[in-house]
């Protein structure tokens, strides 16, 4: 009978983190870490609105003496001298298979929109997300870490 209560215990402590991650969604807030610097950035509040992701910044890392809120002078069209804080930068995104594919990420410094996909890693507690323009060869990735 002991044997059977432990097997039981171990395989529930084996199911339980599989079931988690596959069941993991990119909604929620996460911390964007710039990929050159290796430095946050931002927190972005990704939504799950219909299976579509969209997110939004929330907050800014900028040092004290730069404005906390700064508008978005490299932006065109609506976005032109938008604040950052409450812009949305990543849209479109959908679940296909493991990664979510089909959107855009716009970069706010340099004011430009890039075809993007994202995937979950380490059990649902990074999301890489990458941009690119044609293929996802030709872009570069970040990899946000979900705040608790």
């Amino acid at each position: 009978m002991r044997k059977l209560i432990g097997a039981s215990l171990i395989a529930m402590m084996v199911a339980i983190p599989a079931a988690m991650a596959q069941n993991a969604t990119p909604a929620g807030t996460w911390k964007t870490i710039d990929d050159e610097t290796g430095k946050p950035k931002s927190l972005v509040r990704i939504t799950d609105e219909g299976g579509v992701l969209t997110g939004k910044i929330e907050k800014l890392f900028r040092p004290a003496d730069q404005d906390q809120n700064p508008k978005c002078t490299a932006c065109e069209g609506a976005r032109k001298d938008q604040p950052l804080i409450g812009m949305t930068i990543l849209s479109g995104l959908k679940k296909d298979g493991n990664e979510y594919t089909g959107g855009e990420i716009m970069d706010p410094a340099k004011g430009k929109t890039y075809k993007s996909k994202a995937q979950l890693k380490d059990n649902g507690s990074k999301l890489e997300v990458r941009g690119y323009i044609g293929a996802p060869m030709f872009g570069r990735s970040q990899t946000w870490v979900r705040e608790q």
